[in-house]
C-alpha cells in the first residue's frame, strides 16, 4: 500500500485531468458517434441532439483513468467506456420523461422536443446498443458487472419514484436511492478499469470502493447545487428537485432543524411539489444549516474516495482520480 501525497505528477484541476484522458476520450467519442448511428432517422436526430449537448463524460472518463491507474495498455477500455456512457445516457432520457424535465445542460431535453414516447424508445435503443457492445467484448465477468449494474440502476429509479412527495424520507432511504441510481455506475466504471489492468482482488475492490464513494459525493453535491446555483450556471431550472417533490438531503436536513412553521412549509412543498414559495423554502434551508451539513456529507464521501486510492501504485492516473474526488464537491455545475 502506498500513501497519497500531493506531488508534481498530480493534475491540479479538472482541465488537467481531462487533458490526461484526452487521447482515450477522443477514441471513445468517435466510437460513440459510430455506434449511435441507425437507419431510423428519429434515432439519429435524438442521438445528434444528445451528442451536441456535450457534458463532461465523467463516467467514461473515470473508466479510462481507472484503466490507466491499473496499468492497462490495450484498447478494450474504449469500448467499455462507450458502453458506460450509453447506459448513463439512456437513464437520462428516461429520467427526463419521469421528471417531466424540459431543460438539461442548458438545452431543451429530448422529451421536450420530440415527446415522451420517442425519448423512452431511444433510451431503450441505447440500452440495447450497450448490450450489443458488451457481447462483442466476450467476457462474462464484464457482462455480469454491467448487467447487475443496470438492474440496480432500475431499482434505484423505482425507489426514487416511491419517495416522491414523501416528506418522511430518511437520510438512509435517500442514500439507498443515490447508491443505486448514481454510485453503482461510478463503481462499475472504476472496477472494470481494475479488472482490465489485471489488478489483485484487493486493488480491484479498492477501485470499486473509490467509485462508489465518488458517486455518493457527486450526487450529494449535485443535490446541493439545486439550492445554491443558478439556472445559467447549472444548466437546469433551479428548484427542479423541489418542484418534482424529491426529498433530497438539503430538505431532509432542513426538516430535522426546522421550527413548526418552517417544517409545515417544507412538508407542503415536498408533498405538493410546488414552487410558489421557493424563496421562502430556500431561506428556511439556509437558516437551518442544512446546506453546510450537506456539503460536509459530500466532502466526507470525497475523502473516503481518496483514501481508497491509497491501495493503488503511485501514478499520474491515480492522482487524476484523486483530483476528481475533490472536483466532485467543488464544482459549480
Amino acid at each position: 500500500m502506498t500513501t497519497m501525497t500531493a506531488d508534481a505528477t498530480r493534475p491540479a484541476d479538472f482541465a488537467q485531468v481531462r487533458d490526461l484522458a484526452a487521447a482515450d476520450m477522443q477514441r471513445v467519442d468517435a466510437l460513440i458517434r459510430q455506434r449511435l448511428s441507425s437507419d431510423v432517422v428519429l434515432i439519429n436526430q435524438i442521438a445528434d441532439h444528445i451528442i451536441a449537448g456535450g457534458g463532461k463524460r465523467l463516467r467514461p472518463m473515470l473508466h479510462v483513468l481507472a484503466a490507466g491507474a491499473a496499468g492497462y495498455r490495450g484498447d478494450r477500455h474504449v469500448k467499455l467506456a462507450a458502453i458506460i456512457e450509453f447506459i448513463h445516457t439512456s437513464t437520462l432520457l428516461h429520467d427526463d420523461v419521469v421528471d417531466e424535465s424540459d431543460l438539461r445542460r442548458g438545452r431543451k431535453t429530448a422529451n421536450a422536443l420530440w415527446g415522451n414516447a420517442a425519448s423512452v424508445l431511444v433510451g431503450d435503443f441505447l440500452y440495447s446498443r450497450s448490450f450489443q457492445l458488451m457481447v462483442e467484448l466476450d467476457d462474462m465477468r464484464i457482462m455480469r458487472i454491467l448487467a447487475d449494474t443496470t438492474n440496480t440502476i432500475a431499482e434505484g429509479e423505482v425507489l426514487q419514484l416511491l419517495n416522491i412527495g414523501n416528506a418522511d424520507v430518511s437520510e438512509a432511504a435517500y442514500l439507498a436511492v443515490i447508491e443505486r441510481k448514481t454510485a453503482v455506475l461510478f463503481a462499475a466504471a472504476t472496477e472494470l478499469g481494475g479488472l482490465l489492468g489485471g489488478l489483485s482482488d484487493g486493488e480491484v475492490a479498492a477501485l470499486r470502493r473509490y467509485g462508489m464513494e465518488l458517486g455518493y459525493a457527486f450526487q450529494i453535491a449535485d443535490d446541493l447545487l439545486d439550492y445554491t446555483s443558478d439556472a445559467g450556471t447549472l444548466g437546469k431550472n433551479i428548484g427542479d428537485d423541489l418542484a418534482e417533490g424529491k426529498p433530497t438531503l438539503p430538505l431532509i436536513y432542513a426538516l430535522e432543524k426546522a421550527n413548526p412553521e418552517q417544517a409545515q412549509s417544507l412538508r407542503h412543498a415536498i408533498e405538493h411539489g410546488g414552487l410558489d414559495s421557493l424563496d421562502r423554502i430556500i431561506a428556511s434551508i439556509r437558516d437551518s444549516g442544512a446546506l453546510e451539513r450537506t456539503r460536509e456529507r459530500a466532502l466526507l464521501h470525497a475523502r473516503a474516495a481518496r483514501v481508497a486510492l491509497a491501495a493503488l501504485p503511485t501514478s499520474a492516473h491515480r492522482d487524476a482520480l484523486a483530483t476528481l474526488a475533490e472536483y466532485s464537491v467543488q464544482r459549480t455545475y
